[in-house]
């Protein structure tokens, strides 16, 4: 397998999509043998900290609503807005993940439907849906975030609702590092060229994730007709000692990991 290197480079939405897809696909069978437990057949994570949607109540009463869930990967959120009374509808652009997801539906006796979609270029009509939300899954993969919360604007009813965790735009100063070189600013918040991963051999993208700073989104939530309710920084459990890529605990109980933006349509 040939090895990756680390750069910073302008990516375009398609170059984004393909080298994402492909690093998904590669991926998602030592995702869920990794986190599966810790996120749950029907779990609601909204980030590595384990906070839930029971306690942060994002999405609001889920009940007899049309749900569409962004970067499902397996589904686990989307099994859990089912039985909490919701109809979901999940999307992924990784095929692997959502055989990963109709597993899961075959052991639990359940059913979410899934489609193999990116979030840039959504496949329903106009006012389709009462609630989107992604829950750390496809938005830091899109390189044009005012389309992409425009198109989820249009998928929405009005007076819909839009909630999405991503990894706190502060975190873009310091290395993915879990121990304490992870504590030290390195970078510019402000810089906003893509993070990728490099092919060595052939100088292909592998994986690429766009940053956006916290007024990049509430401009990008306004500019769409959004009102921002809240932003809701979950901090570290003092018994939380899990590690997953750059979170730990070393980093947690300094600086916030995870935002969860939640916007109303209208």
């Amino acid at each position: 397998m040939n090895q990756v290197h680390p750069d910073r480079r302008a990516v375009d939405e398609r170059d984004s999509l393909r080298a994402n897809r492909a690093d998904w696909d590669a991926y998602a069978d030592e995702y869920q043998a990794t986190h599966g437990a810790f996120l749950g057949d029907a779990g609601f994570l909204w980030g590595p900290e384990g906070v839930t949607e029971d306690v942060v109540g994002a999405l609001g009463d889920v009940a007899g609503r049309d749900v569409l869930e962004l970067g499902c990967g397996a589904a686990q959120c989307s099994r859990w807005v089912l039985e909490h009374g919701g109809r979901p509808v999940g999307t992924d652009v990784s095929m692997r993940q959502l055989q990963h997801s109709v597993r899961i539906d075959d052991e639990q006796g359940t059913r979410v439907p899934l489609l193999c979609a990116g979030a840039a270029d959504l496949p329903f009509r106009d006012g389709s849906f009462d609630i989107v939300f992604s829950a750390f899954g496809a938005l830091q993969f899109i390189a044009d975030a005012h389309a992409l919360v425009h198109g989820i604007a249009r998928v929405l009813r009005p007076g819909g609702r839009f909630s999405f965790s991503v990894t706190h735009p502060t975190r873009w100063m310091f290395p993915d590092d879990p121990g304490e070189g992870g504590l030290i600013a390195s970078q510019s918040y402000w810089d906003r060229t893509p993070y990728v991963e490099v092919d060595d051999l052939t100088g292909e993208t592998r994986y690429v994730e766009h940053h956006r700073t916290i007024g990049d989104w509430v401009h990008a939530l306004s500019t769409a007709g959004f009102r921002l309710r809240e932003i809701v920084e979950p901090e570290w459990p003092e018994d939380h000692d899990r590690t997953w890529g750059g979170w730990s605990r070393t980093r947690g109980l300094l600086t916030p990991g995870t935002a969860i933006f939640v916007a109303d349509l209208g």
